[in-house]
């Protein structure tokens, strides 16, 4: 299973959802249900701009547990 951390980042980083929204063009919606572990997908370029905006890697993000 595939966990998605962003929750985590954001925390670290001191980011809200708002502002990670307006840096990285999602809309809120999108972000939570990312945030929420409920996506069933994501884009390449959807996590490049995530990984850009909270100045981390895809591994700090993306997490495997089986």
């Amino acid at each position: 299973m595939i966990v998605i951390n962003l929750d985590v980042m954001m925390a670290k980083r001191k980011m809200s959802l708002n502002e990670l929204s307006d840096k990285v063009g999602i809309t809120l919606a999108n972000l939570s249900i990312l945030k929420n572990n409920r996506a069933k997908a994501i884009r390449f370029s959807t996590l490049d701009a995530i990984c850009k905006a909270l100045d981390c890697k895809v591994e700090d993000i993306l997490e495997y547990k089986e």
